[in-house]
């Protein structure tokens, strides 16, 4: 009897250490992170997230300022995997930078997900690349900053070092928070929304993707009551995709990409730009109709995150 009292005993120990070394082995090295990227970034819940402001571009849509809290920043986020990290970016270029910095992402063995738009009528063009990677956490901080200084060297100068001022905005934000049923957060004269989607259990090579990874859907208010723009991106599983659509434009917002963001995902999923221009009120009540044709986004709580 003793003896299988002290089997349970050392199996109990046994199962407890692999536990916390599965922990440890799982834990991101922040530090090493940092060191190697030469850039600080933002760590939440186990995650860190490098974002940099393309606040080098001066680019308008429809007489409307597109800033980085408008969807104009570059980030590269890090997730704790056994080999170390996996990361998922997406990285903001001008047609000159696409081509050299694409092949940087291939030179460094990280995997490209996607290249879309973000909106029409913008001037200068502008695409959005998506990348991929997992190995060793120095090595993929490594990886992210050549992919990053690629970007500066093609542009002749970091995109961060600019200064950009405040847009107008004069929309009654509570207002919009009653109609969305989120709070959002202010950031330079916009108004942000970040919305996760707690009821999808995502992973990308067995991987969990989380809000803080990119699976959210966002929206960003600016200008005045009567004159609003708004920019965001909805994330949708297969069958959401086309009643999102069709309560978008029955109410005046401009679909302008439906694309992918990655390529192993479990479950599949959609991603879609939107862009309208209005009455921040009825441009609020379209995204609401929207929304209420994804899951249970309710349970949700909006907050920034870039």
């Amino acid at each position: 009897m003793r003896s299988i009292i002290f089997s349970r005993r050392g199996l109990s120990f046994l199962l407890a250490s692999f536990f916390l070394l599965s922990l440890k082995a799982q834990t991101l090295d922040t530090l090493a992170i940092e060191k190697n990227a030469g850039i600080k970034g933002k760590f939440s819940n186990g995650e860190y997230k490098i974002t940099i402001p393309q606040n080098d571009l001066n680019v308008e849509v429809d007489g409307f300022k597109i800033i980085p809290p408008m969807g104009l920043g570059t980030w590269i986020a890090f997730t704790p995997t056994k080999e170390g990290a996996m990361i998922m970016g997406d990285i903001i270029l001008t047609e000159t930078d696409l081509k050299p910095v694409q092949q940087e992402v291939i030179r460094q063995g990280l995997t490209i997900t996607a290249i879309h738009n973000h909106f029409v009528r913008n001037h200068p063009n502008i695409m959005y690349m998506h990348i991929g990677g997992n190995g060793k956490t120095d090595e993929m901080a490594k990886k992210a900053k050549a992919v990053l200084d690629k970007v500066a060297e093609s542009r002749g100068h970091n995109p961060a070092t600019a200064t950009v001022a405040d847009v107008p905005y004069t929309i009654d934000s509570k207002k919009l928070d009653d109609i969305l049923g989120y709070k959002g957060e202010m950031a330079k004269g916009v108004y942000k929304y970040t919305i996760g989607r707690p009821d999808v259990s995502l992973k990308e090579h067995g991987v969990t993707v989380t809000t803080f990874l990119g699976f959210n859907t966002w929206a960003a208010f600016q200008g005045s009551p009567d004159h609003a723009a708004v920019a965001g991106d909805f994330t949708m599983l297969e069958d959401e995709v086309a009643p999102v659509i069709k309560a978008l434009v029955e109410n005046g917002i401009e679909v302008v990409a439906v694309h992918n963001h990655m390529v192993h995902e479990q479950p599949r999923i959609f991603f879609l730009h939107y862009w309208g221009v209005g009455s921040a009120e009825q441009l609020a009540k379209g995204l609401k109709a929207a929304l209420n044709q994804t899951g249970k986004n309710k349970t949700a709580e909006g907050k920034m995150n870039m």
